[in-house]
């Protein structure tokens, strides 16, 4: 079968084409998980439509959020001072050797980590705790979904086949956001269990605080009900334990190739309450 293949050079053609060839028509980015489809027959599109020309590999500042074009790759994360400074916990996702290789961020893009809908995507976690939106555009006009609402299950999210994302938007959050992985090596490997946490601390206790898991659910997922127990509380390490643990009951994870449900489990509440710690600035060991 024939694939039809198409460069668009404005926004306005790319969507167009989206609508004439819909569904049966697929977005190519970087291409890092749709080309090893095509080769291994597990996607079969009808027509390809290229948006690496449209200049939507920017990251810049608009007002009081960070605007992030679906188009920018995780290199660009790690180079930027607007995301190092604004959303640091972005630039140190992208750039962890856990997370993948050189060669990969080079082209990987941003718009096409939470598209694929993998619910270990790992930037998935950092930009839920940054209370990220995404932007989204058609022909019948542009909407905005907040992250958490954007995922509907593995491989599958709100989007329309004639919809595309255009923009990633990140407003100012306060506090210290910190990612934690674990994979079945230390380098370029899918999580078994990621976390990213946000803790904005004032006066001693927790004003603000976002916890997000990933691979332990059919979707990246934030974990309301163990936030609201930290909500005025003063950091202590028992109490992230508790955390950890409340988080992980929100969880439905799988026994794979990769681990167990009951390793995930444990595991990933040990993993969430590490990364409470660090973003609260607890020392790394308890004190006797």
């Amino acid at each position: 079968m024939s694939i039809h293949y198409y460069a668009p050079k404005t926004l306005a053609e790319a969507i167009s084409l989206l609508s004439e060839h819909a569904p049966q028509c697929m977005i190519l980015a970087g291409g890092t998980d749709l080309v090893p489809k095509l080769k291994n027959d597990a996607a079969a599109p009808r027509a390809l439509v290229y948006i690496g020309a449209l200049g939507l590999s920017y990251i810049r500042q608009e007002g009081s959020r960070l605007a992030i074009g679906a188009a920018a790759t995780w290199s660009m994360l790690t180079a930027s001072s607007l995301v190092s400074s604004c959303a640091p916990v972005l630039a140190e996702t992208a750039g962890m050797p856990a997370t993948s290789s050189p060669g990969i961020k080079n082209a990987a893009t941003v718009g096409g980590n939470l598209a694929t809908a993998s619910p270990a995507a790992d930037l998935a976690t950092p930009l839920l705790v940054l209370d990220a939106d995404v932007c989204i555009q058609s022909v019948r006009g542009a909407r905005t979904v907040a992250l958490r609402k954007f995922f509907t299950g593995p491989g599958e999210t709100v989007l329309q086949p004639d919809e595309l994302i255009c923009e990633v938007s990140i407003p100012h959050c306060l506090g210290i956001s910190v990612f934690e992985k674990i994979g079945r090596r230390k380098a370029m490997s899918i999580s078994v269990v990621n976390t990213a946490v946000r803790v904005a601390l004032e006066d001693g206790c927790c004003r603000d605080v976002r916890i997000a898991l990933g691979s332990v659910a059919p979707v990246p997922l934030r974990c309301p009900l163990a936030e609201e127990m930290l909500i005025g509380r003063k950091p202590d390490r028992e109490l992230f334990k508790a955390c950890g643990a409340a988080a992980l009951r929100a969880s439905s994870p799988i026994d794979d190739a990769a681990a167990t449900a009951w390793y995930r489990r444990t595991a990933g509440a040990a993993l969430v309450a590490r990364a409470l710690g660090k973003a609260a600035g607890l020392p790394d060991t308890p004190e006797k």
